[in-house]
């Protein structure tokens, strides 16, 4: 088993390993406190992780909403009218962008999801994110939703990210936070872990940490929600799917949705969520200046 010398973000190599976390492989530096997977998977068992991996996910009509109220902060930023989603899935967010007059790119790993992609008008290129595949700051914004976790070469991506992005252009990133509440009280129980899938875990101190290193300007970084789902399948009282139109977490943001009461308390508690770092999920905005 091939394993990092080095920390992935900042290269020191006083790596230690996490105690309690010895079946996830994680390794804690000392110095950046990045935690990140100290094996390097083969090329075969990414293959063989991801061979069935999903591309029909439930679609709710509030991520559709959630999707438009992102594309609202991105309107400032349009000026070469070019937005680029960096494993883009079946194409669900740029579907939305496309409506509303964005020329949408994106890129995929498989055929399948690059052929889906391609039928709904989206630019598709195949495999990881090449800067030569476009021109020299081409693009207003860049979006990442949940794949920085994916990789265990964040500063070649981010590197990548920069130079197709036009000055005062804007990434939008999500991924897992490792400092969420859940985590602190699931530990090795917290099914976010999960290698081969996720390599790296931020906090919304490194996720800062690395755009910055790779000169990026951290506009804001938001710490949001807590997995009602999550918790339950990690203690494994529930085989629900983590998303479904049944999911608890589904539920709750239908209610939420409904309710002016509710929605209070949810921008109250995602407020503190993100005061204190503690919430499931990690949403920047970079800014290439």
């Amino acid at each position: 088993m091939t394993k990092h010398k080095n920390c992935i973000l900042c290269a020191s190599v006083s790596l230690k390993n996490l105690k309690g976390y010895e079946e996830h492989y994680l390794v804690k530096c000392q110095s950046c406190k990045f935690v990140f997977c100290e094996p390097i998977p083969t090329e075969r068992e990414l293959e063989k992780h991801y061979e069935n991996y999903g591309r029909n996910d439930y679609l709710s009509p509030l991520t559709i909403k959630r999707y438009h109220e992102i594309l609202d902060s991105f309107e400032p930023y349009r000026k070469t009218n070019k937005l680029i989603d960096v494993g883009c899935g079946i194409g669900y967010f740029l579907e939305e962008a496309k409506k509303r007059g964005w020329e949408v790119y994106g890129t995929e790993f498989t055929d399948e999801a690059i052929e889906i992609c391609s039928k709904k008008g989206i630019k598709m290129n195949k495999g990881v994110l090449n800067p030569n595949n476009y021109d020299s700051q081409e693009f207003d914004v860049i979006t990442s939703f949940e794949v920085i976790e994916h990789i265990n070469n964040p500063q070649e991506e981010l590197a990548n990210f920069y130079k197709i992005l036009r000055k005062g252009g804007l990434v939008y990133c999500t991924t897992p936070n490792f400092n969420s509440l859940l985590r602190y009280r699931l530990k090795e129980k917290y099914n976010v872990l999960c290698y081969p899938e996720h390599l790296s875990y931020y906090t919304p101190k490194t996720l800062k940490y690395v755009f910055e290193k790779e000169g990026f300007r951290t506009k804001n970084i938001k710490a949001t929600g807590i997995s009602l789902t999550r918790l339950k399948t990690s203690k494994a009282t529930s085989n629900q799917e983590l998303i479904s139109q049944t999911s608890d977490d589904e539920v709750m943001r239908n209610k939420l949705e409904t309710s002016v009461i509710l929605k209070s308390v949810k921008i109250f508690l995602n407020w503190n969520l993100t005061f204190f770092g503690v919430g499931d999920a990690l949403k920047g905005t970079f800014i290439k200046d």
